[in-house]
This record gives structure tokens, C-alpha cells and sequence, in this order.
């Protein structure tokens, strides 16, 4: 305002000459904004000849005008300045004129005109000054308004496309809050048809949100509001609106010749009944007007939407549906109206609230624009068309019947939330399509299994912690016992050096040559191996007194075998240490020689790659050496997994290999689920689990428990 004479502008303003008109309006753009200015430039009669200028001028000077207008109305100036002669000019303007930049400020105006709420202090001469029915007398004279409303949104100026939406949002939430309940889905519609969806959709995932922003996430609010408006219109089948919809539905199952479509007499009841004529379609009972309680006229929109436009698709899977049986029958109106539920959910439509839009856009930074918008919502049949043939899909994979209903709307809602929640802003609604109908139902449901797992995280995750380690702990107990007893039970192993391994009992001239194989066993006070050399097994496994070799003082184990799968190249880093690369499995246990055995052949016997025991005392074996006291070559990794784990844990270390880690975490998982479910056999009854037939061990090998263990 500094160096601006206010009165000298406002005659400006009034001069006869164009250039002098378009050079004040030029510099009153800049100002106007300033309500320091604006009150002066009022008081000077400053509106009139803004006004006049509206009305009456053409070009840039008309533009700026424009622009000048629509700030000051932002500011709340000038209302009483507004009248049908304005709104209809404006109007007239946006449908009859191509220039960009008298088209940006038209739209400004009206907008401004539209959203613009009335208090006791505004000086206004018309009643029908502002709001949506300010504009319709001006609609009526130029039909043609709301398309090309609708196509400003595809312009290449975004200044242009936020103006023209900000438009559309003032119109949709006049006419959705004064507006009566049959005009405003009128509207509505009408607004569809010219492929305003389409429009915004565009906009939301293209590289104009920036300048987009706020009318794009108004009108993602204003969406949630149709939709929450939709679904809190009860369903009244008295209404001709409902009733034809309804109407429509059943005419498209092609119920022929025989089946009675919903007619209405005289008096207002069907003619005839068929008792068949809606649990057919999917509903739960023949009156559906009640089934569409939680979702409104929402959900008859969806499922009429769905009929109209796979009429086909429809009809055929009836047809296939009434050669089953009725258990086995896909409900389909009741899976419509469980997608329409899911959809519901996932986009929190009752969250929304159209006075918190500002705020909330204020609160999100740009980074978040991915967050905040969800495209996906304007494509609300397309969505409702994917999650509805997938119902279908997972009801004929995992052959689901009547009573599993409610677990396929769970999975259901698993596998949108998945696919939704994981797509980003640009992903385009073919893709969805396509992810929705292409999960693996495996897949999916492991998924579930992981919701569910954080959902009891969420609800219990102390108790659960603690409830885990307890578990973990005793499995790690039951597993210590297990491998141990297979150390009690004894093993057979190949003798894979060819010579037998008594350093402390033959010397180098009484080498024979040695027996294939080698029985070893624990002695019962867990304190020494037992072991003999046999040339072939027996019928039966020897006794512990017949294995005359044993050896005690074991200190540490070595081994070749990978702490992971056989197939794993990976191996454990933390307790166990690898011997070079070799066909042979190999476990070497090492220990200290009595002192009436020590001799100086024990000094040439490798000393790395062991564990020692945590219980052996360093200061008694000080003046010893520790050295290989037996070696076993187990036939197979489980005989592995069992006789170096069992050794290990018998010295008070943690088991290594990847087959006693997962029978660990086996029987923690299956304690935890038993936890989770609460059985107590108690509960049960005094005859529970009598006359049931123990299955017969009969011809089960070794490896039974592991098999039923999926491992």
C-alpha cells in the first residue's frame, strides 16, 4: 500500500480509456488482499466500479477484475455487491469463454459464491444470493455449465483445474447438506456421467498434486460423505427407487418363465411368492429388504451395480451354483453386501468429516502426499467387482460351505487389506485388478495367520512374551532330554578310518585291521561313552555291558556338520566351528586322558576346533593336554543333528544344528497355540479320551516324530 493513492486508483478504475482500466486493475491485485487496503479501497466506492468493470469489461482488464473480485470475497468483502446479474455473467463466462486466465477467475468467483455461509451481519437484497441456488437460474439459461466444469479438470493449467474443482466441492457439499433427499443424488449422478470420477482420478495420481492439494483432498472428504450418506439411507422397499432397484436384480438372475419378479398390486403386496425366489440370489432369508440393515442403499448399489454390469457372469454362476448342494452354495447378495462392509472398513469412511479437511491437510507435510491420498477410493466399483469375484474364487478353491462363510469374508478382508494397503499413489486400478485376482490362497492364508499372530502381540504382548520365553525354555529342556536319551538309547556309526581309535590301549605294531562298523552308547550316569567295533549288526542292539571301550572326561566336540539344512551353504559362526570341507560327516569328542595313559604320542593330536565344557575345571587339567578321544561318522544328518546336539547340551552348551532348532521351536509354537486356545482336560469331562484306538507303532521307522513335525 506504501506510495498507492487508494482514491486515485478507484477513479482509475471508473476511466473511460481501457488501458488506464487495465492498468489499475493490474496494480489493485496485488493489494487487495490487504485488509488494511481493502477496508480504505471500500470506503473510496472502490466496488462499484470493480463491479462495473465484471459486468461490462472484456480481455486482460476483465480478467484482472476477476481476480480482483474473487480476492476480496475471500476476505469477506463485497458480499452485498453480489447479485443475479453477477452470478449470471460469471456463469455465462465460464461456458462461452477459452481464455485461461478469465476462466480461473470466473471459477474463483463462483466458488467463492457458492461456499460462502451467510451470518446475521451480511447485507444481502436477495435471499437466493448464495449457495447452489444462486447459481441454477444461470444453469438454466446455460445448460452446458457442469460439462464444461467437468472438463477444466483435464486443462493443462493447474491454476485452472483447482479452481474448477474447487467449484465442483462447493456445489457437492450445498447441494449434500441444504439440498433435499431426492435432489442431491440427481446431482450426484449427473456429475458421474460427465466423468468427474474419471477426472480426479487422474489428477490424484498424476505430478500436479502439489498444486492440487487441498480440492483434491477435499474432494476425497466429500467422497467419504456420499458414501457414509448412501449407507445411512435404510433400504425401504416403498420406495419406487428401492424397489425397482431391487426389481432389477432379480430380473437379471433370469428367473424364467415360472419365477414371479416383484410386482406390486393394488393393495400393495406381491401377487405371488416364490419360496425360493431370494435365498436363490444369495440372501439369507426372502425378505431382503432387512439383509441390507448394515449396509444401507450402499449396499444395494454395489450388488445392482455388480448385476447390471455382469448380467451374464451373474446368470451363469447361478446356474452353476443350483447343481449344488445348498450347503455348498456360494451365498452371492450376501458376499456383495460383505465386500461393500470390507471397502467400508478399510477406507474409514465414517473417520471422515468435512470441517476437519483444512486442518488436516495443514498437519501433513509433503512426503505424506502418498499416504494421504487413496485414489482407489473413486474406484469404488471397480474395487467392490475385484473383492467380489475373489470371494468367489477362494469360495471354490478352499470348498467352502454355508458355515464357513464369516471365514471367507475374514480372508477376504486379508487379502484386500493386503493388496490396497500395499499399492502406492500411481498404481493404476488394472493393476489391483489383476493382484486381487492372481493371490495364492496359500500365500494368503499365511498371512492371516501373521495378522492374527500381532494381533494377540498387540492385545497380550507382555503376557505373550513371557508366556514364549517360559515356553521356550521348557521346549529347550524337553529337547535337551530327547537328544540325550538318543545318546542312552545308542546309534550305530561307520568306523571310517580303517584302524581302531585306542591311543591309550594299542601301540603302532599291534595295528589290525579294523571292524566296518561302531556301536556307541551313554553310559546310564551320563559320564562315559561305551563303544565297541562289530563286523556287521546283530538282530539285536548290544547291552552296555558287552561294549568293553568307554571313555570319560569329556571336555569339548568338534564337527563338519553345518549348523543349517544339509543343503545350506551357510553354517553357525557362534558355537560351532568348522573342519575343512569333507564328504565324510565327522563328529570328533575330546577330552583329557587319565595321567596313567598320558604319553608323548597325545602331543601330535589336533587341538582347535572345539567346545569346551563350561564345567571343566581349568587348574585340574593344567598339566594335560586335550585330544581326540573318539571319532563318529554318522549315516545320515539326523543321526548328526541328535548325537552332536545331545553331546553338546550333555556339557551344558546350546544345540547347533537346524533340526533340534526347529523341533524346539515346533513344540514352543504348539505349546503356545494350546496356551492360546486354553484346553484343560478337565474341562473335558471325566470320559474324555476314553475308547479312543492308540495307532499301532507298527512298521514306523526312526524318523515318525520328525515327519509329523513337517521337517
Amino acid at each position: 500500500m506504501d506510495g498507492l493513492n487508494v482514491t486515485e486508483l478507484v477513479e482509475r478504475l471508473g476511466s473511460d480509456e481501457d488501458a488506464v482500466r487495465k492498468m489499475a486493475a493490474f496494480k489493485l491485485q496485488s493489494n487487495i488482499g490487504d485488509p488494511s487496503f481493502t477496508d480504505v479501497f471500500v470506503s473510496e466506492g472502490g466496488l462499484t466500479n470493480l463491479r462495473y468493470l465484471t459486468l461490462h469489461a472484456s480481455g486482460n482488464t476483465l480478467a484482472y477484475s476477476l481476480t480482483c473480485f474473487s480476492r476480496l470475497l475471500e476476505v469477506d468483502k463485497g458480499w452485498d455487491h453480489i447479485n443475479q446479474d453477477v452470478v449470471e455473467r460469471v456463469v455465462e463466462l465460464v461456458v462461452t469463454h477459452p481464455l485461461v486466465n478469465i476462466l480461473r477467475g470466473a471459477m474463483a468467483v463462483l466458488g467463492a459464491i457458492v461456499a460462502h455461509q451467510r451470518s446475521p451481519n451480511t447485507q444481502a437484497t436477495y435471499t437466493d444470493t448464495f449457495g447452489f441456488r444462486a447459481l441454477k437460474p444461470a444453469i438454466a439459461i446455460y445448460p452446458h455449465f457442469l460439462e464444461k466444469l467437468v472438463s477444466s479438470l483435464s486443462a493443462a493449467d493447474h491454476a485452472l483445474c483447482a479452481n474448477a474443482l474447487q467449484l465442483i466441492n462447493a456445489l457437492m457439499r450445498d447441494a449434500i447438506t441444504n439440498d433435499g433427499q431426492a435432489e442431491w443424488p440427481r446431482f450426484i449422478k449427473r456429475l458421474q456421467d460427465l466423468g468427474v470420477i474419471k477426472a480426479v482420478y487422474n489428477l490424484m495420481q498424476s505430478n500436479a498434486l502439489q498444486d492440487l492439494a487441498h480440492p483434491l483432498l477435499e474432494f476425497q472428504a466429500l467422497t467419504k460423505v456420499l458414501l457414509r450418506k448412501w449407507r445411512d439411507v435404510p433400504v425401504d422397499l416403498h420406495k419406487p427407487e428401492h424397489r425397482r432397484a431391487l426389481k432389477a436384480i432379480h430380473l437379471a438372475s433370469n428367473p424364467g418363465k415360472s419365477a414371479e419378479s416383484l410386482e406390486d398390486s393394488e393393495d400393495g403386496k406381491e401377487k405371488k411368492h416364490n419360496p425360493e425366489k431370494w435365498r436363490r440370489l444369495g440372501f439369507e432369508t426372502e425378505t431382503p429388504g432387512f439383509e441390507f440393515e448394515e449396509t444401507g442403499y450402499l449396499g444395494m448399489m454395489d450388488l445392482a451395480d455388480y448385476v447390471r454390469k455382469n448380467e451374464n457372469t451373474f446368470q451363469t454362476l447361478l446356474l452353476e451354483q443350483s447343481t449344488l448342494l445348498q450347503r455348498k452354495r456360494c451365498p452371492i447378495a450376501r458376499a456383495s453386501l460383505a465386500v461393500t462392509t470390507i471397502l467400508y472398513d478399510w477406507f474409514e469412511v465414517d473417520g471422515s468429516d468435512l470441517d476437519d479437511t483444512k486442518a488436516y491437510s495443514a498437519l501433513e507435510t509433503r512426503s505424506n502426499y502418498d499416504n494421504i491420498f487413496k485414489p482407489l477410493i473413486l474406484q469404488w466399483s471397480r474395487l467392490h467387482l475385484a473383492g467380489l469375484h475373489a470371494f468367489f474364487r477362494l469360495w471354490k478353491v478352499t470348498g467352502a460351505e454355508r458355515e464357513d462363510f464369516l471365514k471367507l469374508v475374514d480372508l477376504v478382508r486379508v487379502l484386500l487389506d493386503a493388496v490396497i494397503g500395499d499399492t502406492k499413489r500411481d498404481t493404476s486400478i488394472q493393476e489391483v485388478e489383476e493382484m486381487v485376482q492372481d493371490y495364492d490362497c496359500e500365500r494368503l492364508r499365511k498371512l492371516q495367520m501373521e495378522n492374527l499372530q500381532l494381533v494377540y502381540e498387540d492385545t497380550w504382548g507382555h503376557h505373550l512374551r513371557q508366556v514364549r520365553d517360559e515356553l521356550n525354555h521348557e521346549a529347550l529342556h524337553f529337547m535337551k532330554e530327547q537328544r540325550i536319551r538318543c545318546l542312552l538309547h545308542g546309534a550305530w556309526f561307520a568306523n571310517g578310518q580303517g584302524v581302531r581309535n585306542d591311543p591309550d590301549r594299542v601301540t603302532p605294531s599291534e595295528i589290525k585291521p579294523v571292524q566296518l562298523l561302531r556301536y556307541v552308547k551313554l553310559s546310564h550316569n551320563r559320564r562315559y561313552l561305551h563303544y565297541a567295533d562289530f563286523d556287521a549288526k546283530g538282530d539285536q542292539d548290544p547291552d552296555l555291558d558287552s561294549l568293553h571301550d568307554k571313555r570319560n572326561l569329556v571336555s569339548s566336540v568338534a564337527s563338519n556338520i553345518s549348523a543349517t539344512t544339509p543343503n545350506s551353504t551357510s553354517s553357525s559362526t557362534s558355537t560351532l566351528k568348522h573342519l575343512p570341507q569333507s564328504s565324510t560327516t565327522k563328529i570328533t569328542i575330546h577330552g583329557y586322558l587319565p595321567s596313567s595313559s598320558w604319553d608323548g604320542t597325545s602331543q601330535h593330536h589336533a587341538k582347535h576346533n572345539r567346545h569346551p565344557s563350561k564345567s571343566t575345571s581349568e587348574n585340574s587339567h593344567a598339566r594335560k593336554e586335550e585330544i581326540p578321544l573318539l571319532t563318529l561318522y554318522p549315516s545320515s544328518h539326523s543321526a548328526a543333528s541328535e548325537w552332536l546336539d545331545g553331546l553338546l547340551m550333555l556339557l551344558g552348551q546350546q544345540p547347533i544344528t537346524s533340526e533340534t532348532k526347529k523341533l524346539t521351536s515346533l513344540v514352543a509354537e504348539y505349546g503356545l497355540k494350546i496356551r492360546l486356545l486354553n484346553v484343560r482336560l478337565d474341562e473335558l469331562g471325566p470320559e474324555a479320551g476314553e475308547g479312543i484306538e492308540v495307532p499301532s507303532r507298527e512298521g514306523l521307522d526312526e524318523n515318525y516324530f520328525y515327519d509329523i513335525g513337517g521337517i
